[in-house]
């Protein structure tokens, strides 16, 4: 089975009040393409932290990041941009909409920069496909922070990328919203063999994956 991601090692530490605090200490994961992995821990034990390190929005102090067998400290900030436009969608807290660009709009900006023909088609079709079909031409201030998650969600998922990962994906939905986005991660995890990768307090996401691994001091523990 290839590998999608191989952390060896890694070490990250952040200042606070003076002091060196440790987030990740000698943390290490393998992940094969195509599988799924929820990565679960208590409030605060660096999870997010740890989805900035293995998707090189954060590096390192030490210990090696590689990804689709490129090492993620042996690039430059453009190609290690590049990589994620291509090939890795992402789904933070933070929705990161730009106001001035209606769902659709902020949906299709990632084919757009890319590139691609009919975006703004395909956008529709994933909008549509998380529910938000009737709501392609609001703008953010205009949808709620589900409405917005979902379109977050749409964004990230727009490219088909080769990783999909996400930080608490369901956490600002109800449950029956939810429960569609959840599905809809996980159907393009088994249709286009994507590898997913999440960070879930919700024991019932989590145990769809097939590992569950916990951060716990620094480390990560399957």
């Amino acid at each position: 089975m290839l590998s999608m991601i191989r952390l060896n090692d890694v070490r990250l530490a952040y200042s606070a009040a003076g002091k060196q605090v440790p987030v990740l200490d000698g943390a290490s994961l393998e992940v094969d393409a195509g599988a799924s992995v929820a990565i679960v821990g208590p409030s605060g034990s660096g999870k997010t932290s740890l989805l900035l390190v293995l998707t090189g929005l954060e590096a390192p102090d030490s210990g090696q990041v590689i990804l689709r067998d490129q090492e993620l400290s042996a690039l430059d900030a453009d190609t290690r941009a590049d990589l994620r436009r291509q090939h890795i969608g992402i789904v933070f807290q933070s929705f990161h909409l730009i106001p001035s660009l209606t769902a659709r709009e902020n949906v299709a900006l990632p084919l757009d920069i890319a590139g691609e023909i009919g975006g703004r088609d395909k956008a529709a079709s994933m909008l549509d496909r998380v529910g938000l079909g009737h709501r392609l031409d609001h703008y953010p201030n205009a949808l709620s922070g589900g409405e917005r998650q979902r379109v977050a969600i749409a964004r990230a998922l727009v490219h088909e990328p080769a990783l999909i990962v996400a930080d608490e994906p369901t956490g600002n939905l109800d449950g029956a919203t939810g429960a569609a986005v959840a599905d809809l991660l996980f159907e393009l995890n088994a249709q286009t063999s994507a590898t997913l990768v999440l960070v879930t307090h919700d024991p019932a996401l989590a145990a769809r994956c097939q590992r569950q691994v916990t951060l716990q001091s620094g480390r990560l523990i399957s």
